[in-house]
């Protein structure tokens, strides 16, 4: 009898898994396979899994296209200038909030995280007045200022809480010694933290990356727009939807953000789940 119910419960947990991994990964091969399609077998009544007569048409169009390669700088240089700063100021401020006691602190920092109970919507309305009055729509600078506004609760509440759990008889025994607190903070508690640093900057790169709605809004030069608005405007249309040359677009435009988190994951998954003492 135990052993009925325990290969019932390996079918129906195998039965979840598969239904689990589909749900994830049939979209993403279906992009891929729709990506190497010509278009007389994307626009069909009843679409096969598999292409009848495979074509790489789709990326090398893309690639032909100078402003597939602009849209993918502009997004480099907007997310990963708002991702550094981002974890240059996290860094500061939770450090402030971790390790210094004065007065207004807490609500100082409750005020901050605040800022993450706002729809992003609500937070653009007031945000795109600034940037104007400022001169800075339809700029890099522009935009990377708003993706700071964004990830920058979040993140100091991520290193915040990383802070905290590093012993303050390191940095009170680096204080005897008459390090200055830049010091410390620089070359002792920052190589500690490192798992957490990279969770910042991978968290705000991936979301920088990732937005549509503040680049579409704040950035409607051609020559700056970056792949979100990018992909939206160039492929989809209300006459006409390149939906091949869209899908190899998507996998080549997500590309950055695989290969930084292969290399990443690691700190990435130790900064979400580990302490930052090492015995």
């Amino acid at each position: 009898m135990l052993q009925l119910l325990t290969w019932r419960a390996r079918l129906l947990f195998w039965g979840f898994f598969l239904l689990l991994a589909a749900f994830l990964f049939l979209p993403l091969l279906w992009m891929g396979v729709t990506s190497i399609k010509p278009e007389n077998e994307v626009f069909v009544r009843l679409p096969t899994l598999l292409p009848k007569a495979a074509t790489w048409v789709n990326y090398t169009n893309l690639f032909s296209r100078s402003d597939m390669v602009d849209q993918l700088r502009n997004s480099l240089i907007t997310a990963g200038g708002g991702a550094l700063l981002t974890v240059v100021l996290a860094t500061y401020a939770a450090y402030s909030f971790a390790k210094f006691r004065y007065r207004g602190r807490k609500p100082l920092m409750f005020l901050m995280l605040s800022a993450q109970m706002f729809p992003f919507t609500m937070m653009l309305i007031s945000l795109y007045p600034l940037l104007q009055w400022a001169g800075l729509l339809n700029t890099h600078l522009g935009l990377i200022i708003a993706y700071i506004i964004l990830a920058l609760p979040s993140g100091t509440y991520m290193l915040y809480s990383y802070f905290v759990n590093i012993p303050t008889e390191i940095i009170e025994a680096a204080r005897a010694d008459g390090a200055g607190e830049l010091f410390i903070l620089h070359r002792i508690v920052l190589p500690l933290a490192m798992p957490a640093l990279v969770t910042v900057g991978l968290y705000s790169f991936m979301w920088a990356w990732n937005d549509l709605l503040f680049s579409l809004t704040l950035i409607t030069k051609p020559e700056l727009r970056t792949v979100g608005p990018g992909l939206l405007l160039n492929y989809i249309g209300e006459s006409k939807n390149d939906w091949g040359g869209a899908m190899a677009a998507s996998i080549v435009s997500s590309l950055p953000v695989v290969i930084g988190f292969a290399f990443l994951q690691r700190f990435f998954i130790q900064g979400l789940t580990a302490g930052a003492v090492k015995s």
